[in-house]
């Protein structure tokens, strides 16, 4: 007699599906705790307010969602690739508060960022808008990934110098910190939740260790309220230095934009497979890239506007979706009211502050090498040919304009003064994308083909 083999229940919450409330809170506090490390350090190293950082983050989490209309699970934090050109905006004009290794925020400064950001909130709209007019294939013969992938090596290896300035502050403890990260990183993946935290684990471990040789100050701590209102700000409209962050910070999106879209690629994968598992009809998110973009911008009109770090989707909070099988808008939803509220903890944002400089080197040194990483990612996923003397000028021009100007100019600023938008110079990293997609246009307009030179193989296909 034969028995009956059970089938095996199929467990997982698609985007449109409402857990019991006691797993929504559970499963919403893990997207915070995930996003939480990187979102706050970024507020750190640009010195804008904690509190408003995790504010805006949570409301623009839950903004995009409805713009999306609830069709695109992802949560939204601070973006590791606007750093470079906040920096400069910083130094450049609160050079005297940026500069000052007291002070953890500069009131003034990010008004004026926050006009950049709200102008890459436009940008990144437009091109959602016309992705759904005209297609993804005409945006990258004038973004392709060459341009996309240099651009975003520019960006973690130009902050070479800020991470090993920071660490520099003590060495021991930036190193520790370091080594730390990297073996969470590397060993704990697939360890669930844990993996996930490998920068919160790092900087816990380097925070001790600057405990033991007496480098946090717990003053702050006791002082502050456990509630309070956050540092929100209006951004400076009428001050004519924040247009010069507009195109500069806007510009960022070039790299941001790819990264966005790999993440909805991700997103749609896990999703469709766990949809067959479930017996139900495949989504095809992946589909939504123009929406998806519309969104983006729509966090950073939200964030612009309060005074938060311009913001990206985490794919570490995918990554935890695709882990849990948990794809749950409505969770996502809760997980930004939890940001919401943390936003209003006095006592969180100054335990957050008391995090030493060498502690935020070390982890800096492992992040911003790896923003350079994943640009030679892209370069390398996106088969760019190497070989053929148009890609490796577009490339070449963008890395040493970018990397060199950024490591070897007065506050990584080019001298070409540009009245109105760049009355003071130009960012390196602003010249550089600039003249990557000029040169790559000059290309699209007269191609090599016209003068009968024949384009070289590409052996990588």
């Amino acid at each position: 007699m034969s028995k009956a083999v059970k089938k095996e229940q199929v467990f997982g919450y698609m985007p449109a599906d409402t857990p019991p409330i006691g797993s929504m809170i559970g499963l919403g506090f893990q997207q915070v705790l995930t996003m939480f490390p990187a979102t706050v350090l970024v507020a750190i190293l640009t010195k804008f307010d904690v509190g408003v950082t995790l504010l805006a983050g949570g409301l623009g989490t839950i903004i995009a969602l409805l713009v999306s209309r609830r069709r695109i699970p992802m949560y939204y934090g601070s973006s590791f690739s606007y750093i470079t050109v906040v920096i400069t905006v910083m130094s450049q004009f609160v050079p005297d508060c940026f500069n000052d290794p007291t002070v953890v925020y500069c009131a003034e400064g990010v008004r004026l960022v926050q006009v950049g950001i709200i102008g890459t909130a436009v940008f990144e709209i437009l091109i959602g808008l016309l992705i759904m007019r005209v297609g993804k294939a005409a945006l990258d013969k004038v973004l392709p990934p060459v341009i996309t992938g240099s651009v975003a090596i520019v960006i973690g290896i130009a902050l070479a110098g800020s991470a090993l300035n920071m660490a520099g502050a003590h060495w021991g403890i930036a190193f520790i910190t370091l080594i730390a990260t990297i073996i969470f990183s590397v060993y704990l993946q697939g360890r669930g939740l844990l993996g996930m935290l490998p920068i919160l684990l790092g900087a816990v471990v380097g925070y001790l260790v600057a405990i033991l040789f007496g480098l946090v100050d717990f003053a702050a701590i006791g002082a502050a309220p456990w509630l309070r209102m956050p540092a929100i700000t209006m951004p400076a409209f009428g001050d004519s230095r924040a247009w010069g962050a507009v195109v500069s910070i806007a510009l960022i999106a070039i790299a941001t934009i790819p990264e966005s879209t790999a993440h909805l690629y991700q997103m749609s994968l896990y999703i469709d497979q766990l949809a067959q598992e479930l017996k139900r009809k495949p989504l095809g998110i992946k589909n939504l890239i123009g929406l998806n973009l519309v969104a983006d911008g729509c966090d950073d009109l939200i964030v612009g506007m309060l005074g938060g770090c311009a913001g990206t989707n985490y794919g570490e909070n995918n990554s935890l979706m695709a882990i849990t099988r948990n794809y749950s808008v409505p969770v996502l939803m809760v997980a930004g009211g939890i940001a919401i509220l943390l936003g209003f903890v006095g006592k969180l944002a100054a335990l957050v502050n008391t995090l030493p400089v060498a502690v935020t080197g070390g982890l800096s040194i492992y992040l911003f090498g790896v923003i350079g990483m994943q640009g030679v990612a892209l370069i390398q996923s996106e088969k760019v040919n190497l070989f053929e003397p148009r890609q490796l000028a577009v490339g070449a021009i963008i890395l040493i304009t970018g990397i060199g100007g950024n490591l070897g100019l007065a506050d990584g600023v080019y001298p070409f003064n540009i009245p109105l938008i760049f009355p003071n110079g130009i960012p390196a990293i602003v010249f550089a994308a600039l003249l990557g997609i000029v040169l790559n246009l000059l290309f699209l307009l007269l191609p090599p083909s016209r003068f009968g030179v024949q384009e070289r193989a590409n052996i990588n296909q």
